[in-house]
């Protein structure tokens, strides 16, 4: 990732642009990160590039351009785009119930009281349907939110910060399709594995495993050559961290750390990708002009804009129709479209950004955003689990939009 342009060139004030690599660059010093790569682009072009520190602290490897990130939920927005590219041939519509071509979904049940080891349910008084998995209105869950008794059903599946080991993606969502739903689809938001459903439900329209219609539709267009579930090229590949949970400094976790190195036996379309910052801008260009970058278009630009819309009724906000747990943004000023979150409140969220931002990130504390109205979007990549361990994202937006000056 270089430079395109001079900062000026785009509206931005270069020395303000520098306070970026003053604040992460503290960091790394302090021992907070491990190292970093932020990358932040206006009108098409790079205008600033910020990393510092190591991509493997013990091996001395420093973070390099072309360093490969595990990007965790910032696979959501990718298949989401799969997904409506099925849309938009007419193969699906945003109201069918995925019962159609997920059968084991025809009667899903409904948490109303009881314990993990005894759930009274009732059955669902409404389809899960496609928009219900975009916008993460479904009724699914995660188990490691543990805050829910469906919560601990998961996890005692095997589905907590993975998959039971064996098991493909249609039997992941044959066995998710058996656990019952934490209320009933349409609801409420909550953060959940209904992109992973989303990413069974993309296999089947294509009837191809899902990195074949990653390849095909979105990647090889896109030229994103090193984006994948698992990367051959492990060198390259950033070691993860866990943030100790007294210090906060960062240990290197062996066992998340197998994630990407081996072709996985699910394919996540909610978590399991690898990318690099230069493959991901690509993809974020590619939303920015509306769904078209150089030859390749993935999405029409009105499928892009319904994508970017806030989908929650009433254009209220995560906090108003959320559960209070956690997600990669926050709830209070942010809506939710098909596959990200959407900036409906600027004043609200206490946030620089534009209204119609829309964004995600990573569970190591990776994130992106696209702001159409300044025509901007901004990365950040580093390997530290939990996302929530520092205020990462919102210290960026902050330092990012100061620097405008146009």
């Amino acid at each position: 990732m270089n430079v395109e342009t001079d900062p000026s060139s785009a509206g931005f004030d270069a020395d303000r642009l520098k306070r970026i690599d003053r604040h992460f660059d503290a960091y790394v010093d302090d021992g907070r990160l491990p190292g970093y790569l932020a990358v932040v682009s206006r009108h098409g072009r790079i205008v600033h590039v910020a990393s510092h520190g190591k991509r493997d602290v013990e091996s001395g490897a420093p973070v390099e351009p072309d360093t490969i990130w595990r990007i965790f939920s910032m696979t959501k927005p990718i298949t989401s785009v799969a997904a409506m590219t099925f849309v938009e041939e007419g193969l699906i519509d945003l109201t069918d119930p995925i019962s159609r071509w997920l059968p084991e979904f025809a009667a899903p049940q409904v948490y109303v009281k009881g314990s993990a080891l005894s759930p009274m349910t009732v059955p669902a008084t409404e389809p899960i349907r496609l928009w219900h998995l975009l916008t993460h209105t479904s009724g699914l869950t995660y188990g490691f939110h543990h805050t829910h008794p469906i919560d601990t059903i998961y996890r005692a599946a095997g589905f907590e910060w993975g998959t039971p080991p064996g098991l493909d993606l249609a039997a992941c969502t044959r066995a998710l399709a058996e656990l019952p739903l934490v209320f009933q689809p349409g609801s409420e938001w909550n953060y959940s594995v209904s992109t992973d459903v989303l990413g069974r439900l993309v296999e089947v329209l294509a009837g191809k495993p899902l990195d074949e219609v990653f390849a095909e539709r979105i990647f090889g267009p896109l030229g994103m050559t090193d984006t994948g579930f698992f990367t051959k090229d492990t060198d390259r590949l950033a070691a993860l961290y866990v943030a100790h949970p007294r210090t906060k400094l960062p240990t290197r976790n062996e066992a998340f750390g197998s994630i990407g190195v081996s072709r996985p036996d699910s394919f996540s379309g909610g978590g399991g990708l690898v990318s690099t910052a230069a493959d991901y801008h690509r993809f974020t260009q590619m939303l920015l002009r509306g769904g078209a970058l150089d030859d390749a278009r993935i999405l029409g630009p009105r499928t892009v804009d319904l994508m970017a819309s806030n989908h929650l009724p009433g254009h209220v906000d995560l906090e108003a129709f959320g559960r209070p747990l956690f997600a990669e943004m926050p709830f209070d000023g942010f809506g939710f479209g098909l596959g990200f979150s959407v900036l409906e409140d600027p004043v609200k969220a206490k946030t620089l950004s534009s209204p119609g931002e829309y964004a995600w990130g990573g569970a190591a504390s990776t994130a992106f955003w696209v702001d159409p109205v300044e025509d901007l979007t901004v990365a950040f990549y580093t390997q530290l689990l939990p996302s929530s361990t520092h205020p990462i994202r919102q210290q960026l937006r902050q330092l990012v939009y100061q620097a405008i000056v146009d």
